[in-house]
């Protein structure tokens, strides 16, 4: 057994930054009274993440699952329809199809970990016919109405592909681009494109691990701003006469709230320096030798995780934990979990080859090159013993 570091503070994961302007911000709300799910935070961050991502509208919600729920029914995924979804993923990617009486069909990835263009097109071509403009899974007799594509870790989908599959099958892309804030394509048919500005809708997410924080929070954007608009108005309940509360169909309660859009603008104006912190320790591991995932060389990634593949994946998290420094596998493939056994699965293999040996390291924007090096001498130790 290794002896545990207990002279230093433990090394997390991934934690919030929060040294700019959010205690002035969240003050002036609380000040003001405005702390619900109306006030001028919300909409002035609404308007800075649109102009941030070149795009018309985007709707402030509770969390990037709340965001992922409404835009799959605003493209009109409805009961008994199949969603193309990827298994390597965190699960809020994939319930929202449950939530609306959907069936997630499971789709492998490739290096970059996200969604596998090729067997897309695969699935489309040889498990499903296509006629009047409807795919239906011949297997199933139900209709594949869309397809989710996850940024992983900040890295991007190849989204030129997709498209163009979507749009050979009327298929509607919803990018679920809850880690990917700031990631944007250097070249190609969407250069200078943002993650999440692609697709039919984008979501985000300000989770209080990711690369800005609202502590809960997302939001959906795209260059359709009717789309956008419609996502705000189910956000709100549907109301449709806000004086005489009338509802003429069913909404939910997925506003944000004014204190955590206090919170996300001064979050906002810290991204790019966040980014750049990303980058600098993404680096860093690399000149410690410790060879990381890399990111698509054609796109510019927010780096938001660090992905390392190890020989012994559990052996090297528990050998961290013991010596103060927090790391995690990647998820459990999402087609094995029990409220999916049932579903389908197309061609799973790469999945499960990345799931045997991802280990994610510390990535925090406070993270010092000191901490980097603490962490890399421990990796370096355990593989030697391998």
């Amino acid at each position: 057994m290794s002896e545990k570091r207990i002279d230093k503070k433990r090394i997390p994961l991934s934690v919030p930054n929060l040294k700019g302007r959010e205690l002035e911000y969240v003050t002036e709300a609380v000040r003001t009274e405005w702390v619900s799910t109306a006030g001028p935070y919300i909409t002035d961050f609404e308007r800075q993440i649109a102009d941030y991502v070149k795009v018309p509208e985007a709707a402030a919600c509770q969390s990037g699952t709340a965001g992922l729920h409404l835009a799959l029914r605003v493209l009109g995924v409805k009961p008994g329809d199949e969603v193309i979804v990827p298994t390597l993923t965190f699960i809020a990617a994939v319930n929202p199809v449950r939530y609306l009486g959907a069936d997630p069909v499971f789709m492998d990835c490739d290096d970059t970990l996200t969604m596998d263009p090729k067997k897309l097109r695969a699935f489309c071509e040889t498990e499903c016919d296509f006629q009047n403009g409807i795919l239906t899974d011949r297997q199933s007799g139900k209709r594949v109405s869309a397809i989710v594509v996850v940024h992983i870790f900040g890295n991007l989908a190849d989204m030129e592909a997709v498209i163009d599959i979507a749009s050979r099958y009327h298929l509607k892309v919803l990018e679920d681009a809850t880690e990917a804030l700031g990631s944007y394509y250097l070249s190609g048919r969407y250069q200078g494109k943002y993650a999440g500005t692609v697709g039919d809708l984008g979501v985000y997410s300000f989770n209080g691990n990711k690369i800005i924080t609202t502590g809960g929070g997302g939001m959906i954007v795209s260059q359709d701003p009717e789309l956008v608009k419609r996502c705000r108005f189910l956000s709100t309940q549907a109301k449709k006469d806000i004086v005489y509360f009338v509802h003429e169909e069913i909404g939910y309660n997925y506003r944000m709230t004014n204190l955590q859009a206090a919170l996300g603008l001064a979050q906002l104006e810290q991204l790019e320096g966040f980014i750049r912190v990303k980058q600098e320790n993404y680096d860093a591991y690399q000149e410690e030798k410790i060879p990381l995932l890399p990111f698509r060389s054609d796109i510019r990634s927010n780096h938001w995780f660090y992905s390392y593949l190890a020989k012994d994946r559990d052996g090297l998290i528990r050998f961290l934990d013991e010596h103060g420094v927090q790391s995690r596998p990647v998820w459990q493939l999402i087609h094995t979990l029990r409220p999916y056994l049932k579903n389908r699965c197309f061609q799973i293999e790469k999945a499960d080859w990345y799931y045997d040996r991802i280990v994610n390291l510390p990535c925090s924007t406070s993270l010092s090159r000191e901490e980097v090096t603490q962490v890399a001498a421990l990796i370096r130790q355990f593989e030697m013993r391998q």
